[in-house]
């Protein structure tokens, strides 16, 4: 799993643009394929992206 936190949910698509980058520098032969990319964000509400990065937010990984 990797984990990219913005605490501004308007900029969700510059951290997962972030978080695309940084796990392509991954060796997937090494470690293996990122099971799920996540962008944690302070407010707002979930979902996923067409790119399959699910966004969201704090208080829903929580009680």
């Amino acid at each position: 799993m990797a984990v990219e936190v913005e605490l501004s949910p308007s900029r969700a698509d510059e951290a997962a643009q972030s978080l695309r980058k940084a796990c392509a520098t991954i060796d997937a032969g090494e470690r293996g394929e990122t099971v799920k990319k996540v962008v944690v964000t302070a407010t707002g509400y979930g979902y996923e992206r067409d790119d399959g990065i699910s966004v969201v937010p704090i208080t829903a990984l929580g009680p």
